[in-house]
């Protein structure tokens, strides 16, 4: 994931197409672990590619990946529960904690010149 970040920050940098001793230097200016055979295989994928469109494509596949609320509900709905009241905490629990809120609050309520 560093070696992607680095790839980025490169590009970012104004190096259109950085090479693997660029990343190299990067990583080694902040103390990271270099690992050449991933930074290889980066350099090989996206070599030739635009990264605007490799970007676009990431956010393709990232949209398909269902999200933590989505589990949830899809997990609720296949025991045989509720998915709305799976996906929203209680009542209970949410007036015990907006209570505990207006307490805190409270207790900073002070003034500077008293």
């Amino acid at each position: 994931m560093k070696e992607i970040a680095v790839y980025l920050l490169a590009v970012l940098g104004g190096n259109a197409n950085p090479s693997a001793q660029d990343l190299n230097r990067i990583l080694a200016s902040v103390g990271a672990e270099v690992d050449d055979g991933k930074i290889e295989l980066l350099l090989s994928q996206v070599k030739g590619k635009d990264l605007t469109e490799l970007i676009a494509v990431g956010r393709e596949k990232f949209a398909t990946i269902p999200s933590a609320g989505a589990a949830v509900t899809v997990a609720a709905t296949a025991v045989g529960g509720d998915p709305a009241a799976a996906a929203s905490p209680s009542a209970a629990e949410a007036n015990k904690e907006e209570k505990v809120e207006e307490e805190d609050e409270e207790d900073f309520c002070f003034s500077l010149f008293e």
